[in-house]
């Protein structure tokens, strides 16, 4: 790795070990309303790389959402697919875990309810995982493959993507079942980076976690309805 190269990986593993810290102190220790939350997260997972980015020319960020027809179709079907696949697996395994505290914690601790759940599961499911897309896969896995290469940009940045969520859920779920997802968090981070490495762009990523944000939603609508 030459001198410009080794600078450039470590300004990145920088910012995005400093915007998901800055985001774990605004959940666990701030934990402010789900608006301002939401405020907190735009300005440190796009508005503080769209600006290193911009400033350091090192890449056009229009070409992060290039939209290929044929891509675009391999997408769609793959979100399709991910979401029966999560829904298949709550509606046959759910019964095996406690999910009872979840929409305890989600109430008191973010501030989700009832009478606002489906506009958050909208922000979450188009907004939120923009968000995390443009960060993780457009900002960090797609500059440190440039960088230091494919191996340790999928890696770290799987890594950062499930660690980033460990300071949402940890007083979710079980400890059994908080592992499983932390662990499913991070092949869930391998294959968005497949996606955006083998498609082009964030779009493809992007939409897969949309509607794997959309199963999950409507898991959240199940638990919150006692459907």
């Amino acid at each position: 790795m030459n001198t410009i190269y080794k600078e450039k990986s470590i300004n990145i593993v920088f910012i995005v070990i400093l915007a998901c810290s800055l985001m774990a102190i605004v959940e666990l220790v701030l934990k402010p309303g789900y608006l301002i939350k939401s405020i907190y997260k735009m300005v440190l997972f796009f508005l503080l790389p769209f600006f290193y980015m911009y400033i350091t020319k090192e890449v056009s960020i229009k070409d992060l959402f290039i939209i290929k027809k044929g891509n675009f179709i391999i997408s769609l079907f793959m979100g399709i697919g991910i979401y029966i696949f999560i829904l298949g697996a709550y509606l046959l395994l759910g019964g095996y875990f406690d999910f009872s505290s979840v929409t305890g914690t989600l109430e008191e601790n973010v501030g989700v309810n009832k009478d606002n759940f489906l506009m958050v599961a909208i922000y979450i499911s188009f907004v939120n995982s923009f968000l995390e897309e443009f960060f993780f896969r457009g900002f960090a896995f797609l500059r440190l493959k440039e960088y230091i290469g494919k191996g340790i940009a999928y890696s770290l940045s799987s890594l950062a993507f499930s660690i980033y969520h460990v300071a949402i859920i940890m007083d979710w779920f079980s400890p059994a079942l908080f592992i499983l997802l932390i662990l499913s968090l991070f092949i869930a981070g391998l294959i968005f980076n497949f996606l955006c490495d083998k498609l082009n762009g964030i779009y493809p990523s992007w939409m897969f976690h949309m509607f794997s944000n959309f199963s999950i939603n409507t898991i959240g609508f199940i638990l919150f309805y006692n459907m």
